[in-house]
């Protein structure tokens, strides 16, 4: 039975787990360290890439396929896991004031569903139509309602996936890991909780912004950096926003209905803050007088919570996945970004395969890791 290391409790790292306990042959072991600004325990994820106006294809790509993932994901976890799995396809609606944006938006939207069927139905809605689809939309404000566009909790279904994999038998220990070597070869995981070193056939590095630590004490740089995103959650009350669809609205910051009147608006995208987890009175501002410009009905809402986590990017917004150069039984993923609900839990399952040596889901040709790892020069 091969030993499997996975460094991350992240949506990756347990949809790796969850994918490779499924089978007998692998005991999985995840180390998570728990920290406090874990990107996937902040998020509240928006599963709609295809209005995207991001020009990279090789994202893209990865973004249509991480959506398609998930109605099998889904309708596997429900069979396993008899609670909420954070998940529930509401539908999205981009909200523009301006008719011919929306018919521009829902061309595109036509042209990619060609090969996205999971896009649904696309529908274009006047002033009254989208208001009675989001009560609290802003007058004058159109809508156009993709039907396949869903919803994620990204604590709840991280949550989900952990206790598929356990039930399945993986392990998880929470602390602090390192990599551990005998002469050049990553053999074992060390995890400071229990004080022993886990031996390892296999690892797979899942730690998001906090991967470049990781990695150099092997003598590898990793261009990844920290991104620090703050969300607001809000309380609505009397309102029935479990019916609601995700708001798209024309910046870069949406308004995600959840059960129960909650309703959760951002995220902000703030570079050069570090592991900074302190939520500060300018991005409340911006993140309320933004979603107030759209949705002014939010106005009523009580302040419930406010989440701070840090997303790993690299320098040039591109996601890798893939072995580590020099290290064929290390294998990493990073740099999903603000797409990280959408993508991960298919990374995850494609670094899974990976290492049980399947045929992939998809290629990862394009998502090379090498660029990204590089020695670090003497």
């Amino acid at each position: 039975m091969q030993k499997i290391v996975i460094i991350g409790g992240g949506i990756i790292g347990m949809s790796a787990a969850y994918t490779l306990s499924q089978s007998k042959n692998y005991d999985v072991t995840v180390i998570d360290q728990k920290d406090p600004g874990q990107a996937t325990d902040a998020a509240a994820g928006i599963i709609c890439p295809w209005l995207s106006k991001r020009r990279n294809k090789v994202w893209y790509e990865l973004a249509k396929q991480g959506a398609r993932y998930y109605r099998e994901l889904m309708i596997n976890l429900m069979k396993e896991v008899h609670h909420d799995i954070g998940f529930q396809q509401v539908g999205a609606m981009c909200i523009r004031d301006d008719k011919q944006l929306l018919i521009d938006l829902a061309e595109k939207a036509e042209s990619r569903r060609k090969d996205a069927p999971e896009i649904g139905e696309i529908t274009l809605l006047t002033h009254d139509q989208a208001k009675e689809e989001f009560p609290l939309l802003k007058d004058h404000f159109m809508g156009l309602k993709i039907s396949g566009g869903a919803r994620v909790n990204g604590r709840a279904l991280r949550n989900a996936l952990e206790m598929a994999a356990v039930k399945q038998g993986a392990s998880v220990l929470h602390g602090f890991a390192n990599l551990c070597q005998t002469n050049g070869v990553v053999d074992g995981v060390g995890c400071h909780t229990i004080e022993s070193i886990i031996p390892a056939d296999q690892v797979i590095i899942a730690a998001g912004a906090w991967e470049r630590h990781l990695l150099a004490p092997l003598g590898l740089m990793t261009d990844i950096t920290p991104q620090k995103g703050q969300l607001l959650h809000l309380r609505l009350n009397n309102k029935q926003t479990g019916v609601w669809p995700v708001i798209l609205p024309p910046i870069g910051q949406s308004i995600v209905p959840f059960e129960h009147g909650q309703v959760v608006i951002g995220a902000t995208h703030e570079k050069h803050k570090g592991f900074d987890l302190s939520p500060t009175v300018g991005s409340i501002y911006d993140i309320l007088h933004q979603a107030l410009r759209f949705a002014p009905g939010l106005a009523e809402g009580e302040i419930k919570e406010w989440r701070v986590g840090s997303r790993g990017f690299t320098s040039d917004f591109s996601p890798f996945i893939g072995r580590v150069p020099g290290y064929p039984n290390l294998l990493t993923a990073n740099g999903l970004g603000a797409s990280g609900l959408t993508t991960g839990p298919l990374v995850g399952k494609l670094l899974a395969e990976s290492v049980m040596g399947l045929d992939l889901t998809m290629p990862i040709d394009n998502y090379d890791p090498a660029p990204y790892i590089r020695e670090i020069k003497k």
